[in-house]
């Protein structure tokens, strides 16, 4: 083999990485959410879970994506360890797809039909459409196809490279030992693991050996071991995954390891001992792509549902292996490993908003009622819900901010920017919850006693403050638009009771039947109750406005309260009956 021979060897192998890598993250990004949402969904059924982490694997042609996903669930504790084990042995089936793809290199024969399926026929055609959608669609999901058939191209493209370059290794005496060591299976069974463990794909490590093979020099005594390693070195990724994750996380790498080194070594000391007795004649004869893919497939799938019934052995492993129980972060679900998958990353913000939003409703119902009966176990509750409130903006802040500088869909890319604006208005309206306790507090410490018409009003705007925070937060955990398109009108009847009530305020002061310092707290009061409204009208007009694709908030609030607008101009009379002085 010359010098040029090892550049199209090493340049189609570049090639074949990065079609594969391009592929999986193009075909990882188009189902996204809904894979993602189906692993939270995940029935403790073993067989289902088998047969789910197959098929996730297979659409996303990676087994460590599944694998490392798992891993984060787990760590996450949105699944539990047990569920994880069928989804890690499904994954061992999914990952067998890839090799029947691959298998295409060595398709014989002159017709047609068969010649087109050929990767230097398919690899043009893939390449031709995936460019003519790429320049002619705007549209965010025909380009992510279109980047997938670009993936394929690359990769099959660079594998006829490969083969290309391997073809007088047929020859080589030199190769030809080589492999005759290989058929040793100690040696096979390393070379296997350490390429996989280098590269980290067996999707990529057998499609290599597989091209390897189209030299006809791959004789199946070499091929058998290598491809038990190569089953046992992908769970390297899953390894590194859960570094630095909980204990459980750790566990379920680690049934990721031991599944498959104990059915690899298992199977290779049955299959010597039975060749010994039997002598296979087919070990001796030389494997191709299409065998390849043919005893990857039936090994992995005997070998996941060999499983099935030991579930709970291999379960019992890991916990042997790390003893100790650790306690649960609530952060946990922000793991950096989901970033590789930015739609299930932006799922677990949600997630949290949503927990931070019921914390910030939780904590003003909890502030207004120290209005009434101030004490100081519900002042204590008050402040470290609010500490609680803070540190969920920072983390979820934190984390959208990493989020935002992944590749993502114009839908994630629009979840992102709502989940970062609706984090600020509930993090400001636990500030003024803060603001209500401290004003309590001024008003039990100076005794201050407000006249019956002042009570009777600030009664009026504590109900509809209320009920605009229910309403917008209600909207804003089920993204209802039919209730968040009730929350301006309410805000606009909060601020003219505002209006209103300072305008009696005055007057009382004129009148002597309140004195200056009495106006001063009535006066925050309802300042921050108007304040608290805002917020709410942000929120509801994010969601309504992020439905619309736009987040032009002001252009929005001017085209809903035009005199025309009936829904509006009904609601808000509703509310200004239902409020009233």
């Amino acid at each position: 083999m010359d010098f040029f021979s090892l550049l199209n060897l090493f340049g189609g192998l570049a090639l074949f990485l990065y079609g594969m890598d391009v592929m999986g993250k193009a075909l990882e990004k188009q189902s996204g959410r809904k894979l993602t949402q189906i692993m939270e969904r995940l029935t403790s059924n073993k067989f289902k879970s088998l047969l789910l982490g197959a098929g996730v694997t297979a659409v996303i042609q990676s087994s460590s994506a599944t694998t490392v996903m798992v891993v984060g669930l787990v760590n996450a504790g949105i699944m539990k360890l047990s569920q994880s084990v069928g989804v890690i042995l499904g994954a061992k089936i999914g990952t067998t797809v890839t090799s029947w793809i691959l298998s295409l290199s060595g398709i014989q024969g002159d017709s047609f039909l068969l010649s087109l399926f050929k990767p230097e026929a398919l690899a043009p055609i893939f390449v031709v459409i995936g460019v003519i959608i790429t320049m002619a669609s705007k549209n965010p999901k025909k380009r992510d196809i279109a980047i997938t058939m670009i993936g394929f191209a690359v990769l099959m493209y660079g594998m006829e490279m490969m083969s290309v370059a391997v073809e007088p290794l047929a020859q080589n005496e030199t190769f030809q030992n080589i492999l005759v060591a290989f058929t040793d299976p100690v040696l096979g069974f390393l070379c296997g693991l350490l390429v996989t463990m280098i590269i980290q794909s067996s999707s990529a490590s057998v499609g290599i050996l597989q091209v390897l093979s189209l030299s006809g020099t791959i004789p199946f005594a070499a091929a058998i071991p290598i491809i038990m390693g190569q089953n046992v070195g992908t769970c390297i990724t899953a390894m590194i995954a859960s570094i630095g994750t909980n204990k459980n996380a750790r566990r379920a790498a680690l049934i990721h390891l031991y599944s498959s080194a104990i059915s690899a070594i298992l199977f290779l000391i049955l299959f010597y001992v039975v060749d010994g007795i039997f002598n296979f004649a087919f070990v001796d004869t030389m494997a191709s792509p299409v065998s390849i893919a043919v005893f990857h497939s039936i090994y992995n799938v005997v070998a996941a549902f060999a499983w099935l019934p030991f579930t709970k052995f291999v379960e019992k492993l890991a916990y042997l292996t790390v003893r100790d129980d650790e306690e649960d972060d609530r952060f946990r679900q922000l793991d950096e490993r989901f970033l590789s998958t930015p739609s299930f990353a932006i799922e677990q913000c949600r997630s949290l908003t949503n927990q931070m939003a019921e914390l910030a409703r939780k904590n003003l119902l909890d502030a207004i009622t120290l209005l009434d009966d101030y004490n100081n176990e519900m002042v204590e509750e008050v402040l470290r819900v609010e500490s609680e409130v803070d540190m969920y903006e920072d983390k979820i802040g934190t984390y959208l901010v990493k989020i935002s500088g992944r590749d993502l869909t114009a839908e994630d890319t629009k979840e992102v920017s709502r989940l970062l604006h609706c984090i600020g208005d509930l993090e400001r309206i636990s500030d003024h919850a803060i603001n209500i306790q401290q004003v309590a507090e001024e008003i039990r410490e100076k005794e201050i006693q407000f006249s019956g018409d002042a009570k009777k009003e600030l009664l009026v705007v504590r109900d509809a403050v209320k009920e605009v925070v229910s309403l917008a937060i209600d909207a804003f955990t089920s993204d209802d638009l039919t209730v968040a398109i009730q929350v301006e009108p309410l805000e606009q009847v909060v601020d003219l009771l505002k209006a209103q009530l300072k305008n009696h305020h005055i007057t009382r002061l004129q009148a002597g039947e309140c004195t200056i310092e009495m106006g001063f707290v009535f006066s925050d009061l309802v300042t921050n109750y108007e304040r608290i409204a805002d917020h709410c009208s942000n929120l509801a007009v994010c969601i309504i406005e992020l439905a619309h694709g736009s987040f032009e908030t002001h252009e929005y609030l001017n085209e809903v309260k035009r005199s025309d607008n009936q829904m509006f101009t009904k609601k808000f009379e509703e509310y200004k009956l239902k409020y009233t002085l």
